[in-house]
């Protein structure tokens, strides 16, 4: 049954906040983008005449197999439809108007026609048609897309390169370029860039990735190991550490430090992590059997930065790269095969709510295909559910299930806009 939340309680605080504070102008600039924008036309602002509103619009975008879907993230009424051929990606691009697609060609540029305009002491809201521009940062393999502060980092495996854009301008092709490093060989790798313009970037080849760098401003390099085996996903916690996966753990860069985090297992995977600004503990999965081809783990690391020390909690079911979120309040959030949405406290460990959401699941074969996948907007966890073709929002501090939809497609990937800067 679809339920008709009450908007101001959807949001609360955080659009007050957000209303409040001045907001950098993200109105994406048009012009020529050099070598990032090869066609000979492009279209990089949202379509049609903008229609202010009284507050951010937030909205969602899905894709599926055929293109991608424009949510309404209130009503979760379809928006707009964009179809585009191939299996698709999507990552936020930080200056919460555009979304990073990645294709066959590399990193394209969506606008989801949602933003806000700084007028002094407070801001303007608007919403357009979306489009999916013609921008587009080339790239043989698109890989990570990593926001922080106001850089967003692509990553393209097939290269090695790591493009770093200024998220103000993500639309602008070359002139929102702000850093460029190409590692020593390809591999599938990932980049972070630090307020203090330290690159913390991955090394390996495409056989082997073991290494982790911390580069300054100018490249040369200020810390590194090579004891992280299968290098893989990144996530920042609070007082801008950085951590990366290992096969083994992980290693925290905090500072010009390097530490690494051991596994209680010889072999301990954590490749995929979340991190929160608002908690300095990393949720991250972990997986045990070396030998296993499709491992359902059922458990998750904690690994708290401040101490360099990792904990492992039990939850009641397996769950997948794409279940894993952290609430507005830094809560550990993840979305079992069990079909429930279970919330960790990251402090303590303890599983405090298990929160039934839809029918139990099984993980598919292939990574690339659907399956349900939990996206956390302020404090709204957002659920697809495959097998119905439903989306669902819930809140994270009632688990009340305030709006469901049912699309006309198989949902896959699910990102967002928050219609605002984040920072």
């Amino acid at each position: 049954m679809t339920q008709t939340p009450t908007r101001s309680r959807l949001r609360g605080a955080t659009r007050a906040a957000a209303a409040a504070l001045p907001l950098a102008l993200l109105a994406a600039c048009a012009g020529t983008a050099g070598d990032a924008t090869p066609a000979a036309t492009t279209t990089t602002t949202a379509t049609g005449s903008p229609a202010e509103a009284a507050t951010y619009q937030p909205r969602l975008v899905v894709t599926y197999d055929g293109g991608l879907l424009v949510l309404d993230a209130d009503t979760l009424e379809t928006v707009d439809r964009i179809e585009k051929d191939g299996f698709l990606r999507v990552n936020p691009a930080g200056d919460g108007r555009h979304v990073m697609v990645s294709t066959d060609a590399g990193f394209q540029v969506l606008d989801a026609g949602t933003w806000a305009e700084e007028h002094g002491d407070h801001a303007h809201y608007w919403t357009a048609d979306p489009v999916l521009t013609d921008v587009t940062y080339p790239a043989e393999k698109p890989g990570h897309v990593v926001v922080h502060g106001d850089r967003v980092a692509l990553f393209d495996d097939g290269t090695g390169e790591v493009t770093v854009l200024d998220v103000h301008d993500v639309a602008g092709g070359r002139d929102a370029v702000t850093r460029t490093y190409t590692t020593p060989s390809p591999h599938h790798g990932v980049a972070v860039l630090r307020g203090d313009d330290a690159l913390v970037v991955s090394d390996g080849t495409e056989e082997e990735r073991s290494g982790v760098r911390l580069l300054g401003a100018d490249d040369t390099e200020i810390a590194a190991t090579d004891a992280c085996p299968g290098v893989h996903g990144e996530a920042v916690a609070a007082e801008e550490v950085v951590v990366v996966g290992c096969q083994d753990g992980l290693v925290v860069v905090r500072d010009d430090t390097i530490t690494k985090v051991a596994s209680p297992d010889a072999y301990g995977r954590i490749g995929n992590q979340a991190g929160s600004e608002e908690s300095p503990v990393v949720l991250g999965d972990y997986k045990s059997d070396p030998d296993a081809d499709l491992e359902r783990p059922t458990r998750v690391s904690l690994v708290d930065t401040r101490t360099a020390t990792l904990r492992l909690v039990d939850l009641p079911a397996s769950y997948t790269f794409r279940s894993l979120g952290r609430g507005h309040d830094g809560e550990a959030l993840v979305l079992g095969t069990d079909g429930s949405l279970h919330v960790v406290d990251p402090e303590s460990g303890a599983l405090t709510r298990s929160l039934p959401l839809i029918d139990a699941w099984t993980e598919p074969d292939e990574w690339q295909e659907p399956r349900p996948t939990l996206h956390v907007l302020d404090r709204t966890a957002y659920v697809t559910d495959p097998a119905t073709n439903r989306v669902l929002a819930v809140d994270v501090a009632t688990g009340e299930v305030w709006r469901s939809v049912e699309l006309d497609v198989t949902p896959n990937e699910l990102t967002s806009a928050a219609g605002r800067h984040a920072h």
